[in-house]
């Protein structure tokens, strides 16, 4: 193979001639052989924006070559036009603050730029990853920034999956709106309600979640760019970081603004924290209106069987004609998986020390990894469970029939204790609450039919 040497402080090594990355990367390579895991492509395009930000507000204060800052930015557009991906090779779980993530990305970007003004990778005297790429910036504040950007970048499609969900749960709650069913509290009968309710009530909640996360993604705008180390803002020229911000907004399309305080931008990770909680409160309201389709599809002879769920395969390898609720069951298991990422990102999170919190790769990887698995499977669900989804009416009016509970509505007239003697009775025999009140003659039939009609029932 051949190589080409390469030198940073520790020395001197031999990279592969043909590699964009450069020996720092390598090192990191050697350092942290851990899990196989590339940087998410959100990760890598928003440290790329932010290389290109940079370098224009570079320019545009006089500190950096236009001839070097336009190839910078020339190799920036390849990147973010999907070349080089294969080039950054750093495993997810790296350096602390992500120094060598850093470093490839300056690497990938110097060399490359290097080919453009027709030099060799890895002249960096011409065109250097720290001198040039990494101008007026730190690892410290890029990563965090990175961070912001990359999980709003993320966020758009699932809230664009969130809607949908949201949307066919309601669609379901409209279209069965007529279909009375017992209702069930502590796993047990009580007062009516119809399917659609239900069915709205998982809708709400969806919407609810994901109108949290949109108004939680607003403490992402706020970042750390252009504090550079600890704060300070130290190696960049006055206009830097309003220039630089401004221009990452303009190439994001998000309403990105300077952080209040630089050196809690660096210190703290409570704005990231909002969002990657966000992300398990919905992961939960999720796990919970999963399995209660779950629970409304058992049986079928010896479950609720109030629901069908679409049948996508066989259920059993021995069983013949079993079918599962397997995309509720997926769901779950994609839940659970949010729900223990937010756990590594709380504690990462609580980990910061003095001026800066290093462990940003682990915030950034979870926290993208949570928002990836939900926007691939949302979709899936609703399409291949929630809209196929169809109601037994008969099955719902027969468990209504039998419900004891109902003598909760003869109580306010005849009194709590003599309607509980009614509804056990009706359950001891089997029988309705509206025969056994009949039979007992302690209301005509005509009180009897008004107090039982739907519109007493749902209290329209």
């Amino acid at each position: 193979m051949e190589t080409r040497r390469e030198i940073d402080p520790l020395g001197e090594r031999q990279i592969p001639k043909n590699a964009y990355f450069g020996i720092q990367t390598l090192r990191a390579t050697e350092n942290f052989p851990i899990s196989g895991l590339k940087a998410p492509t959100q990760i890598i395009k928003a440290y790329v924006l932010i290389k290109k930000a940079a370098a224009t507000a570079n320019i545009e204060v006089g500190w950096l070559d236009a001839k070097i800052g336009k190839a910078i930015i020339a190799a920036c557009d390849e990147v973010l036009a999907g070349k080089l991906l294969d080039q950054f090779i750093v495993d997810v779980f790296q350096a602390g603050a992500g120094t060598s993530f850093n470093m490839n990305v300056n690497e990938v970007l110097a060399n490359r730029a290097l080919e453009i003004l027709g030099k060799q990778k890895g002249d960096y005297k011409s065109i250097g990853p720290n001198d040039h790429v990494n101008m007026a910036q730190s690892t410290n504040d890029t990563y965090p920034t990175a961070l912001h950007v990359s999980v709003l970048m993320a966020l758009q499609p699932l809230f664009v999956a969130l809607d949908e969900l949201s949307s066919t749960f309601d669609e379901l709650g409209r279209k069965n709106l007529h279909v009375l069913k017992s209702g069930r509290t502590h796993l047990q009968d009580a007062v009516p309600v119809t399917v659609g309710q239900e069915f709205s009530a998982y809708g709400s909640a969806v919407a609810n979640a994901c109108t949290e996360l949109r108004r939680r993604q607003e403490n992402l705008y706020a970042v750390a760019l252009g504090g550079t180390a600890t704060g300070t803002g130290a190696n960049t020229h006055p206009d830097y970081k309003r220039i630089a911000i401004a221009e990452l907004a303009n190439l994001t399309g998000f309403p990105l603004k300077p952080a209040n305080n630089n050196f809690e931008a660096l210190q703290s990770h409570r704005a990231a924290q909002t969002v990657s909680s966000g992300l398990k409160e919905l992961a939960l309201e999720l796990i919970r209106v999963a399995n209660d389709l779950r629970l409304l599809a058992s049986g079928p002879t010896t479950g609720l069987n109030e629901i069908t769920l679409p049948p996508v395969q066989p259920g059993s390898s021995i069983m013949p004609g079993k079918v599962n609720p397997v995309m509720a069951e997926c769901i779950d298991m994609v839940a659970f998986q949010v729900v223990g990422n937010d756990a590594a990102v709380a504690l990462a999170v609580q980990a910061g020390q003095l001026e800066l919190n290093v462990m940003t790769p682990a915030i950034a990887y979870n926290m993208l990894f949570s928002i990836q698995i939900l926007s691939n499977y949302i979709p899936i669900f609703t399409s291949k469970c929630v809209k196929g989804i169809t109601v037994d009416e008969k099955r719902c009016e027969q468990y209504l029939e039998k419900n004891s509970s109902l003598a909760t509505l003869l109580a306010p007239i005849i009194g709590y204790l003599e309607a509980a003697r009614i509804a056990k009775q009706a359950q001891a025999e089997n029988r309705t609450v509206k025969e056994v009140a009949m039979e007992k003659g302690l209301l005509k039939k005509e009180e009897l039919d008004k107090i039982f009609s739907r519109k007493n029932l749902l209290n329209e």
